[in-house]
C-alpha cells in the first residue's frame, strides 16, 4: 500500500510513542505525509502565478497567498483525518458511497486535474533545464520524465525513503527563496500591508488570485494525502487514533507552513526586485531568471532561482504521478504501471512544447483549471468527515464543517467570477 511504513524499527518507535512511552526522536515516524503534500503547493505553477502577481501588483496579493495556505492547512488536515478514520482514501470512499455514473464523472474530472498538474510540473522542470544548462524544452521534458521515473522506482525500497528525499528537496527550495528575499531586501511596510489588508486592484488581479488559489490548494493532493494517512501506522484503540491524529495535525501545520513561506518569499521577491524598480511587465519565469542577477546585483541570484525551479518541477512531478495512481485506483479500481502513468501524463506537456505555446500562459491557465477542480474534491471531503457513522470519534466538530463550507463557497464564487472574466475576453 502506498502509505505503509515498511521499516520495523520505525513502526516499533511509532507504537511506543502512541502507547505513551517517551523515546528520543519518537515523533519522527508521524511526519512525512504533509511534506509529500506540500510539494504540490510549491510546484512551477506557483512560480508562474506568484511572479506575475508580485511584478504586476507588488505586495498587494500577499494576503491571497497567506489565506490560501491557511485554507490548505484545514483541507489537508481533513484529508489526513479521513484516511486515518476510514482506512480508505477519498477516491475510494467516493467510489463506495456514490452512484456509479457519478463516480465515473468524478474520475474523469480528477484525471483532467492530474493532467493540468503534470503540465505545469513538466513545463517548469523542462524550462529549468533550458535556463540552467541550455537544453531545449523538448530535451528538458524528456530528461524530466526519465529522472522522475527513476526516482519513483525508489518507492519499492519503502515509502519512508521517498519522504526523506522529497523533504530534503523542499528544504532546499525553501532555503533558496529565503536567501533570494534577503538579497532583494523587501520594504517591510508595504509587505505587511499586502499581507494583512485584502484588496483587488483590478479585474485581472482576481484572475491571478484564482491562479494562486489553484496553485496552492491543489485538488489532486487532497486525494493523495488521504491515501498517505490510511493504514500508515496501525492503532489499537480510540485513544491511540486520537493521539495519532494530533501528530498528523502537527505534520500538516509544519508542512503547509514551509510551503506557505516559500510562496510568500516568491511573491515578495518579485515585488521587491521587479515591481519596486518599475518592471511591471515581468510575467514569465524566463524573464525572471534572466533579470534577477543584473537587477539584484548578485550573480548567484538567477542560479538559485533556476535550481529551486528545477527541484520544484522534479519533486512535484513525482508526487503528481503518485496522485494519479491513487486517483485511478480509488475511483475505478485499476492500477497501471508507473512508467505508463508517467508517459500518459507527460504527453500534454510535450504537445504544448511542440506547438510552441507560451509556457507562462500554459502555466497560469493550468492553475486556474486546478482552482475549478477544488470543489469537486472538497465538497465530498467535508460531507464524509462530518458523518459520525463513517468517522466515529474522529468526526469533525460542527464549527470545522461550517468553516470548510465557507471556504468552499468562497472558492466557487471566485471561480465563477474568473469564468465570467475569461469568457468576456478580458
Amino acid at each position: 500500500m502506498l502509505s505503509t511504513i515498511s521499516n520495523d524499527a520505525i513502526r516499533d518507535k511509532a507504537s511506543a510513542t502512541l502507547n505513551g512511552r517517551r523515546r528520543r526522536w519518537g515523533w519522527t515516524p508521524f511526519f512525512g505525509p504533509a511534506l509529500i503534500a506540500a510539494v504540490a503547493y510549491i510546484d512551477p505553477g506557483n512560480f508562474a502565478t506568484n511572479i506575475e502577481a508580485g511584478s504586476r501588483y507588488g505586495y498587494t496579493l500577499l494576503w491571497v497567498v497567506l489565506g490560501a495556505n491557511l485554507m490548505a492547512m484545514l483541507i489537508q488536515t481533513l484529508s489526513a483525518r479521513l484516511g486515518l478514520a476510514t482506512g480508505r482514501n477519498l477516491a475510494e470512499v467516493i467510489r463506495d458511497r456514490y452512484p456509479r455514473p457519478l463516480v465515473w464523472c468524478y474520475w474523469v474530472q480528477a484525471e483532467i486535474v492530474a493532467i493540468a498538474t503534470d503540465l505545469a510540473e513538466f513545463l517548469g522542470a523542462a524550462l529549468a533545464f533550458n535556463l540552467l544548462f541550455g537544453l531545449s524544452l523538448m530535451e528538458g521534458a524528456l530528461l524530466t520524465g526519465v529522472i522522475t521515473y527513476l526516482a519513483l522506482l525508489l518507492h519499492r525500497q519503502g515509502f519512508r525513503l521517498m519522504e526523506i528525499i522529497i523533504g530534503a528537496m523542499i528544504m532546499a527550495i525553501a532555503s533558496g527563496f529565503l536567501l533570494e528575499v534577503l538579497l532583494g531586501t523587501p520594504d517591510p511596510a508595504p509587505l505587511l500591508k499586502g499581507l494583512l489588508i485584502p484588496s483587488f486592484p483590478d479585474g485581472y488581479s482576481l484572475y491571478l488570485a484564482a491562479g494562486i488559489l489553484g496553485a496552492t490548494v491543489m485538488p489532486h493532493v487532497i486525494y493523495l494525502h488521504s491515501a498517505l494517512s490510511q493504514n500508515r501506522i496501525q492503532t489499537n484503540d480510540e485513544g491511540q487514533r486520537k493521539r495519532l491524529m494530533r501528530y498528523y495535525r502537527i505534520d500538516v501545520i509544519v508542512g503547509m507552513a514551509i510551503a506557505g513561506l516559500v510562496n510568500l518569499c516568491m511573491l515578495a521577491m518579485a515585488a521587491a526586485v521587479f515591481h519596486a524598480q518599475g518592471r511591471l511587465d515581468i510575467a514569465t519565469i524566463s524573464d525572471s531568471y534572466q533579470l534577477l542577477s543584473p537587477m539584484m546585483g548578485q550573480q548567484a541570484a538567477s542560479h538559485i532561482f533556476g535550481l529551486a525551479l528545477l527541484l520544484a518541477g522534479l519533486s512535484s512531478s513525482i508526487v503528481g504521478t503518485l496522485s494519479g495512481q491513487v486517483i485511478m485506483q480509488g475511483f475505478v479500481n485499476v492500477t497501471i504501471p508507473l512508467w505508463a502513468r508517467r508517459l500518459i501524463t507527460m504527453l500534454p506537456a510535450l504537445v504544448v512544447i511542440m506547438l510552441g505555446i507560451s509556457e507562462q500562459k500554459a502555466l497560469v491557465a493550468s492553475q486556474v483549471i486546478l482552482s475549478f477542480g477544488i470543489p469537486f474534491a472538497l465538497i465530498p471531503l467535508l460531507c464524509f468527515t462530518a458523518d459520525r457513522r463513517l468517522m466515529g470519534s474522529l468526526v469533525n466538530r460542527r464549527s470545522i464543517t461550517a468553516l470548510g463550507g465557507i471556504i468552499c463557497t468562497l472558492i466557487i464564487a471566485l471561480n465563477g467570477y474568473v469564468l465570467f472574466f475569461t469568457l468576456m475576453g478580458h
